[in-house]
């Protein structure tokens, strides 16, 4: 099957499923299509015992995408960009202090969190896996997906402060924890010990690097459409962009998703204010919100479909569905740690520990990552573990953190 067959059966499903998301269940279209899917792989599964020519087809289909890259090299830096540009710069920098304590100090304490709880866990059930790469896992799941979050939240109702903390935190979170998954993939693999300077020198060139460099292509942008009045080389200009810069990032080895939040925050404030028309504004923000909504819609069917090549064991299975626990204790101190941190200095809302928590939610990023790893990584048990929780932060969390936090800001206690 090749690629043009691929990209064409997952766009017209893609498609299907939004449709009848659209007219019929009426969901956030993130929910929605990924309820559909994962159906529709659950339902292929089972018919596999009785016509093994239509899931053959599938697996086929599945197998031939490189999942990691689909995402990581491509949609990721789409998504992340078209969720920067709708965010106002005026606004986060009120809240700069609780988003970078929680992107920081939230993601390490959850790693840290996860992977021993995960190592005991797996010990209970007489299945010996290394700490380290228990630790790998608590890299791969404890990041809240910007993908996930950015897409839920246009469809809840949260105050907008609080809004901003979930959705600060998930765009730039993603530094740190491809710092700290980097770090422990090469101890992994290399039998090598973890130190403080491997993981500063990894910090200041993905992190830093990726920040300074997306500064830098926001104001290339800024200086680029300046002097030109003409929405459709203006929109052109930013795919370009997000593209070159996103392919330049991997080959200077910076973080190219920090890249692409910083890029996208300078073209949707200070390159919109500054050197955009009205109708150019205009045509800038639907497309990119039509961006926006298609890519989701197609990377949470290949979610769904992700099923079809999952292995499924009944052990693993239980220990999956006790992660939740686990990964939610683990995001819950990864919140109260810092909050309570920042509490000297800053106002925080009322139950924002229990709102953030339950608002962290997983989504296509873990999932890429867990496919990340080497078989002898144990691959498949890590996968099949952040597919249980992803699916249940997606179905669980992201169909209630609207009522959820309605219900506690109502609550004067």
């Amino acid at each position: 099957m090749g690629i043009s067959e691929i990209i064409s059966i997952t766009v017209v499903l893609a498609a299907l499923f939004a449709y009848i998301n659209n007219r019929i269940i009426k969901w956030p279209p993130t929910i929605g299509i990924m309820v559909m899917s994962l159906c529709c792989s659950i339902i292929l599964a089972v018919w596999g015992n009785y016509h093994p020519f239509l899931p053959d087809k599938a697996l086929r289909l599945v197998e031939s995408i490189n999942f990691r890259d689909v995402l990581l090299k491509f949609m990721l830096s789409f998504l992340l960009f078209a969720g920067a540009i709708h965010i106002d710069t005026d606004q986060l920098r009120k809240e700069r202090w609780p988003v970078l304590a929680l992107s920081t100090i939230g993601t390490v304490i959850s790693t840290a969190v996860v992977g021993i709880t995960t190592f005991y866990l797996f010990a209970l059930f007489n299945i010996h896996i290394p700490f380290i790469y228990c630790l790998l896992f608590g890299s791969v799941i404890s990041p809240t997906d910007p993908i996930a979050v950015l897409a839920i939240l246009k469809e809840a109702k949260i105050p907008s402060s609080l809004e901003l903390k979930i959705s600060g935190e998930s765009l730039f979170n993603d530094g740190i924890a491809v710092v700290i998954f980097v770090t422990l993939l090469d101890a992994a693999g290399t039998g090598s010990t973890i130190n403080a300077l491997s993981v500063a020198k990894l910090f200041l060139q993905e992190a830093v690097g990726g920040i300074l460099f997306g500064a830098l292509l926001g104001y290339a942008g800024y200086y680029a459409l300046k002097p030109i009045d003409d929405y459709k080389v203006e929109v052109l200009v930013t795919v370009a962009i997000v593209m070159g810069g996103y392919l330049l990032a991997g080959l200077l080895h910076v973080s190219g998703p920090l890249a692409m939040v910083v890029a996208g925050l300078l073209t949707g404030n200070k390159v919109k204010r500054q050197a955009m028309s009205k109708i150019s504004r205009d045509y800038l923000g639907k497309f990119w919100e039509l961006i926006d909504e298609i890519l989701n819609a197609i990377l949470f069917l290949l979610i769904g479909l992700e099923m079809l090549i999952i292995k499924i064991n009944t052990t693993i299975l239980i220990i999956g569905a006790i992660s939740i626990i686990t990964v939610l204790f683990a995001r819950w101190l990864a919140v109260f740690v810092p909050i309570n941190l920042l509490k000297l200095k800053i106002k925080f809302e009322r139950n924002a520990v229990t709102i953030l928590t339950w608002g962290g939610l997983r989504g296509g990023l873990s999932v890429a990552l867990a496919l990340s790893l080497g078989p002898q990584m144990y691959r498949e048990e890590f996968v099949l573990i952040t597919y249980i929780i992803v699916v249940f932060s997606i179905l669980v969390q992201g169909l209630t953190i609207g009522s959820f936090t309605k219900k506690l800001l109502r609550n004067p206690n």
